[in-house]
């Protein structure tokens, strides 16, 4: 049996097929021992950097300077020192803008309230002095009434006359009665108690007047109650 039938048998190739072994010429290991220079002998050259450099890079050193002109340490502070001294002031301006508009509404409070003390006072005098001088002017009235009711006899003449003198004393202070019969309705003076057919007056006319209303200088105080003509 041969060597390659054996081989094949156990499944490797030969080693002289797959590897075959050639002797190396003199040539080549002439080469090769010049090529393998010793270490010492190797020369690198120095790169030029002018040249060969890339334009879009920054140097170090610029790049270094610019950093350091950045981060100088003695104008940064000074800097923030001047913002914070501006900042400082504006707040301070506007914390006495604000105490001014407080201290102003403050003022203008206690005005409103000192005038509107004022107001009450004002007409609490003005009402007293005004219910003085009404009584004042009906004491006589009253005094007329007692010695009416002291006369025997018929006191129709003695009430009249004390009725006008009431009349006049409150005509002085401005009461006025509403003109109500035969006059157009008018709900400002007028309270329509009720409501007649009547072929003889127009549809809301007073036909009768049942209580007088009273006007006080040209303001109602009290309605008079009055009848209103409907149609049939």
């Amino acid at each position: 049996m041969s060597s390659e039938e054996q081989h094949r048998r156990e499944g490797e190739p030969p080693k002289d097929d797959l590897f075959p072994q050639e002797d190396p010429s003199p040539q080549e290991e002439r080469g090769d021992k010049d090529e393998a220079l010793p270490t010492d002998e190797v020369v690198s050259e120095p790169l030029e950097r002018g040249g060969s450099e890339d334009p879009g890079v920054v140097p170090e050193e610029l790049e270094v300077e610019e950093e350091e002109r950045e981060m100088d340490p003695e104008e940064e502070p000074e800097i923030a020192r001047e913002e914070v001294l501006a900042l400082a002031n504006e707040l301070e301006a506007i914390r006495t803008e604000r105490d001014e508009y407080l201290d102003n509404a403050r003022r203008m409070k206690a005005e409103l309230e000192n005038s509107r003390k004022r107001q009450e006072k004002e007409r609490a005098r003005l009402v007293q002095t005004a219910s003085e001088r009404l009584v004042s002017e009906l004491l006589p009235v009253l005094d007329n009434l007692d010695r009416a009711l002291e006369v025997g006899g018929d006191i129709r003449e003695g009430v009249r006359a004390t009725r006008d003198q009431l009349v006049a004393v409150l005509e002085q202070e401005g009461l006025a009665p509403v003109a109500s019969d035969g006059q157009s309705f008018d709900p400002t003076v007028h309270e329509a108690v009720m409501g007649q057919p009547s072929d003889e007056h127009e549809e809301d006319t007073v036909i009768q007047t049942l209580e007088r209303g009273y006007v006080l200088n040209g303001k109602p105080i009290r309605p008079a109650k009055v009848i209103v003509a409907k149609q049939v």
